[in-house]
């Protein structure tokens, strides 16, 4: 018979912190379970996000670590995911089918937000997520372009749309009910309605995450968003150059004021590696969203490269992550994507569902 303790096979876990977590399983509740039966051990974990794309790497680790143990000769390692509801603004309802929200924003247009929008909820999916991406821009609307997706939304009740799907996850745009070429001619409040009814009104199908994807700047449907729709993270999209970071930080402090963490910064067009020599050059200049987050103390969650093939596979409608995964740019964006996910995983949960209502009668 083993006498492996619990408590060693937990100080064994201990050693294996995870890369985008950065804790131990013990620290973050990960282990529900540690049951050893003579040389057999079974270790139960839950993952706050998606790991679908690494959890051969998390098994690898932590049976090695317990297999360490003298007696231990016979560790399996079962891994479940459980996406749960994170605290949003105060005094904000949850949307029904929507666990987490996420802004993906810039100040400044031109950056290659909707990119990277599109691609991280692409690289979630892939790690197993349910996922949706809702295209905030009204008046210039790319996700349909992007995720290669024409003809319009049905409704199955004459009250909600059906969201539009390709590559595995939900979208709605409103250029899914215009033609692409017209123009919308709206003023702020039309246009923080559209962006109201769009997102309440569209039948999402019990998503882990939905990927805003903004428009640039700091205007009325980003106020709209901070104010009405609840908003568990916000992911800042900026390039090095000084002029996108000081729009960038703009978007950051106003994330800040509404009481809407945010997640972390992403620095796009990083470097520029030419095609024909190899030659890199920072083209619009080094280091500025990794200072940037130093500065406001939020997380650096990777730089991605100005390469014409991010570009051509989004205008074409198969974004880099599914055209080419196994190429090093998904794998950057999978190691953003798991960032964001793992962080918006620390954060507190959302128990306002919990509570029951308190009403005061006389009697």
């Amino acid at each position: 018979m083993s006498n492996v303790s619990q408590l060693a096979i937990e100080t064994q876990i201990k050693k294996y912190v995870d890369p985008y977590l950065g804790k131990d399983l013990v620290s973050v509740n990960a282990v529900k379970n540690i049951a050893v039966d003579g040389e057999n051990i079974t270790i139960d974990l839950e993952m706050g996000f998606p790991v679908q794309g690494y959890e051969s790497s998390i098994r690898e680790n932590i049976i090695k670590h317990v297999s360490s143990i003298s007696g231990a000769e016979n560790v399996t390692i079962n891994i479940a995911k459980k996406v749960v509801n994170h605290a949003v603004q105060q005094g904000v309802k949850p949307i029904k089918g929507i666990k987490n929200i996420i802004a993906v924003a810039s100040g400044k247009g031109g950056v290659g937000k909707s990119t990277t929008a599109v691609n991280l909820a692409l690289a979630i999916a892939g790690d197993g997520g349910k996922v949706g991406i809702m295209d905030a821009d009204i008046y210039g609307p790319s996700q349909p372009r992007m995720l290669g997706i024409s003809g319009k939304p049905e409704s199955k009740d004459g009250t909600t749309m059906e969201p539009m799907k390709n590559y595995g996850i939900e979208a709605m745009s409103i250029g899914f009910l215009i033609d692409e070429e017209t123009p919308m001619i709206w003023r702020g409040p039309m246009v923080t309605q559209a962006l109201e009814q769009l997102i309440n009104d569209t039948s999402w199908g019990d998503l882990d995450y939905l990927i805003v994807d903004l428009p640039p700047g700091t205007g009325d449907i980003q106020l709209t968003l901070s104010q009405k729709i609840p908003v568990s993270g916000a992911v800042i999209v900026t390039t090095p150059q000084d002029i996108a970071l000081l729009d960038a930080r703009k978007g950051l402090k106003m994330f800040e004021k509404v009481n809407v963490p945010v997640l972390g910064v992403v620095e796009n067009m990083s470097i520029h590696i030419c095609s024909s020599c190899g030659h890199e050059e920072h083209i619009f200049g080094s280091g500025g969203g990794e200072k940037m987050s130093k500065d406001y103390e939020v997380d650096f969650l990777g730089a991605l490269p100005l390469d014409i093939g991010i570009r051509e596979q989004a205008d074409n409608g198969r974004p880099t992550v599914v055209a080419d995964p196994d190429s090093r740019i998904s794998e950057i964006y999978r190691e953003i994507s798991r960032r964001v996910t793992a962080k918006l995983a620390l954060q507190g949960k959302d128990y306002s569902t919990k509570f029951p209502n308190i009403v005061i009668q006389n009697s």
